[in-house]
C-alpha cells in the first residue's frame, strides 16, 4: 500500500471520528440545556415552597453551614 492511500484512509477515519463526536456534543449540548431548564425550574418551585411555608430567606439563598 503506498503512503498516499494509507494517508487518505488516515484521514477519512479521523474525518469519522470528528463528525462522530460532533454528533455526541451536540446531542449534550442539548441534553445539558434541557437539565438546566429543569433544575432551575426546582430551584424556583422549592424556593417558592419555602417561601409559603413562611422561611425568612430560601433555602437556595443561604450559605452552607461550613461558611
Amino acid at each position: 500500500m503506498s503512503d498516499q492511500t494509507h494517508l487518505e484512509e488516515q484521514l477519512a477515519h479521523l474525518n469519522r471520528t470528528v463528525d462522530d463526536l460532533s454528533d455526541i456534543v451536540a446531542r449534550q449540548e442539548t441534553e445539558i440545556s434541557k437539565l438546566t431548564h429543569r433544575v432551575k425550574m426546582l430551584m424556583e418551585r422549592e424556593a417558592s415552597r419555602e417561601m409559603d411555608t413562611g422561611s425568612s430567606v430560601p433555602l437556595a439563598d443561604q450559605r452552607p453551614p461550613h461558611y
